[in-house]
């Protein structure tokens, strides 16, 4: 079973001497490539179908630990979000592919795009995601019919 890594206290300018298992050289993902309301402009990188709505960096972590990836997190945000303060958007996984000789660590996930297809596949099916899935969509049904039709600033007498 792979360990989570410690990130190095300074990140390290980059150097094309770095080897596959430096963290330099590791794969980014942030929640952004996941996200199926983003456009490929916005920064998502697989299809919509395989995408997740609103994934957090927790539970991609989740997800690449359960797997026995060897990865790490990251305090960054996605360049293209437009609202940096926000937590939600907050995360990027750092994700090792290769071994020092350049061999795939997993034969299943050679590529960036197979770990971030496998990511699109397994969120869904995380137990927070199953219950909360469920429970938004009672509830915004509920609030579409709880609306009243008054106009904003008059008072009725």
């Amino acid at each position: 079973m792979a360990a989570t890594q410690v990130p190095p206290p300074q990140a390290r300018s980059w150097n094309p001497n770095f080897k596959y298992t430096d963290r330099e050289r590791w794969i980014c993902i942030y929640p952004a490539y996941l996200n199926s309301k983003k456009s490929l402009k916005e920064g998502r990188k697989i299809p919509k179908e395989k995408c997740i709505e609103n994934p957090t960096y927790v539970e991609i972590r989740d997800v690449l630990a359960a797997g026995s990836f060897v990865m790490g997190v990251e305090n960054k945000v996605y360049p293209r979000e437009l609202d940096h303060r926000d937590q939600k958007v907050r995360g990027r996984i750092r994700v090792q592919l290769k071994t020092e000789e350049g061999e795939p660590m997993m034969e299943q996930y050679p590529t960036r795009k197979s770990v971030l297809y496998y990511l699109g596949e397994t969120i869904p099916k995380l137990k927070g995601r199953q219950h909360s899935s469920s429970s938004s969509q009672s509830g915004s049904q509920q609030q579409k019919g709880s609306k009243s039709n008054k106009k904003k600033g008059r008072k009725d007498k």
